[in-house]
């Protein structure tokens, strides 16, 4: 072999690890990628790291906001309290769902709403259920899947009767829920601890349980404390150290 030959060998090896380094890079590169876009979860849920499979993205996942009419506002404890919350997190998501829900005659009672209380949410669409399950007499799951929407937030009024009622039949359609709580507004306080416990019973049998700045955050949307993982979802409602 000349030295010539031996130059133009050593080239054609140095090129071929030259290669074969980018490519490692490449593939280490879209393994990173992967991983980034497959790891996200949003902080502190319970039972579960929420959603179960790490793919949180807004694309697949739509804020759906119960009880949306002047009745349920009328019936809830301190209804005002969560529509600052529920707007926040309609601006972190691509997809917001209000529900105005029909109910069973027997539970028809007089209520005399504040006018104009029930706000309005900002890119919302309204969809009409004919009972207290959102799902119930509604588009809302053939609307949810045209979409591509999974992925489902779990916030409004009637925590324990609404909310919890539309969270349980989406679970039974295959969606994965996280109910946001501090997003809820109950009719009677004392149910709050109740209503989440039956959520997080089994392992979650209905889905996970988290707190909206911990959604936020996992959004990239501004929050207004810092969010502890570590805190317990109804504790955190509460306000308790």
């Amino acid at each position: 072999m000349t030295i010539d030959q031996a130059i133009d060998d050593q080239a054609i090896d140095d090129q071929a690890v030259d290669d074969q380094a980018v490519d490692e890079q490449a593939v280490v590169s879209e393994q990173a990628a992967v991983t980034e876009r497959t790891s996200r979860l949003v902080g502190g849920t319970t039972p579960y790291p929420w959603p179960y499979d790490g793919a949180l993205t807004p694309e697949r996942t739509a804020l759906i906001v119960a009880g949306w009419n002047d009745e349920w506002w009328a019936r809830c404890h301190d209804p005002a309290l969560v529509v600052d919350l529920i707007r926040r997190l309609a601006e972190s998501v691509d997809t917001v769902i209000t529900i105005d829900h029909g109910g069973p005659a027997r539970s028809l009672c007089s209520f005399d709403p504040p006018a104009n209380a029930l706000p309005p949410i900002a890119g919302s669409s309204v969809v009409a259920a004919a009972g207290i399950d959102a799902f119930f007499g509604s588009p809302l799951d053939p609307v949810l899947r045209s979409l591509g929407a999974d992925l489902l937030l779990l916030v409004g009024l009637g925590l324990e009767t609404t909310v919890h009622s539309t969270m349980r039949s989406a679970n039974d359609r295959g969606y994965e829920c996280l109910l946001v709580v501090d997003a809820c507004a109950p009719l009677d306080p004392d149910a709050v601890p109740n209503a989440v416990s039956m959520v997080e019973m089994s392992g979650g049998i209905f889905g996970a349980v988290g707190c909206s700045e911990s959604v936020l955050a996992a959004f990239g949307g501004a929050t207004d404390s810092p969010v502890d993982p570590s805190v317990d979802a109804v504790t955190a409602m509460r306000g308790n150290p």
